[in-house]
């Protein structure tokens, strides 16, 4: 479980790493790694075969939704084919993975509610994908530069708004926390939460929103409501204050992308909600 989980984190930070010379040929890193992370999921019993012909369909399918070689019919054609896709893979609807418990109907704090956490290589793996082919990112320390400075505000707007908000309607109460788990739980929840749902939502979907409704006036507005009820939307199984605080986290971290263009942007802002939720409040929610 380990090797397989970690490989895969080391190939999602190594998307930012510049492509090497390669028996003469320029390799992405992040490909390197990935394919080691599935052969250790073949090996230990994570992964079936069938799991990488459906990542292998859906990598196929995201990079030729983002081909500049493509035509406008076919670019719409594979953007809808990966949507459904990545869907289905994120949320465990596709056959072929194992995906291991990493913590098992644990009372986080004394009021919280039992949590379980998955460690879902399905999931990883779509942010993985997604993130590498679709998403605009930083490539200078002057562009990370500018996206820290036009996402802070707007990460800590967002943080504010959504834990005073979960705070007023009784879903969390102050519950400061700090163990063992705890920087597990924050390099899972970045690498296989984060970026998955960030690359998918904002990187992905906004985007193209965005592009479809330029014409209108609010069409950029109307892209970050889209994608953030979106968001909201597929958190709704969790009950409706779920669902609204999602919602919040969605529009917050559709504004930071919005306003730096790249995918840092929403995945810091959503990553800070989560870390605060995390480490100060109750987690998942109240009892």
């Amino acid at each position: 479980m380990i090797p397989t989980f970690s490989i895969l984190g080391i190939s999602i930070c190594t998307v930012w790493v510049p492509s090497i010379q390669l028996a003469g040929k320029k390799v992405a890193p992040w490909i390197l790694f990935f394919i080691c992370a599935l052969g250790s999921g073949l090996i230990f019993g994570m992964l079936k075969p069938i799991a990488i012909v459906e990542l292998g369909a859906l990598a196929i399918c995201a990079y030729l939704a983002g081909s500049s070689s493509a035509t406008p019919l076919q670019r719409s054609i594979f953007s809808l084919l990966t949507v459904v896709e990545a869907l289905a893979l994120a949320m465990h609807m596709l056959p072929g993975f194992n995906n291991p418990i990493l913590i098992s109907n644990a009372k986080l704090s004394l009021h919280a509610a039992p949590y379980t956490q998955y460690l879902n290589f399905d999931k990883g793996a779509v942010g993985l994908i997604l993130l590498a082919f679709l998403c605009p990112r930083t490539n200078t320390i002057a562009d990370l530069a500018m996206v820290l400075r036009r996402t802070f505000p707007v990460a800590v707007i967002t943080m504010t708004v959504v834990i005073l908000t979960a705070f007023l309607i009784g879903y969390v109460k102050p519950e400061f926390k700090v163990s063992s788990y705890t920087p597990i739980f924050l390099a899972t929840n970045l690498l296989f939460t984060c970026v998955a749902e960030e690359a998918f939502f904002r990187g992905f979907l906004q985007n193209r929103f965005a592009i479809l409704l330029s014409p209108l006036r609010l069409g950029g507005a109307l892209a970050i409501l889209c994608s953030g009820i979106l968001f909201g939307l597929v958190h709704l199984g969790g009950g409706a204050p779920y669902f609204f605080l999602s919602t919040l986290v969605g529009l917050g971290s559709g504004v930071s992308y919005s306003l730096a263009k790249r995918i840092e942007a929403p995945i810091i802002t959503h990553f800070a909600v989560n870390a605060v939720h995390f480490v100060c409040f109750t987690y998942p929610y109240l009892q």
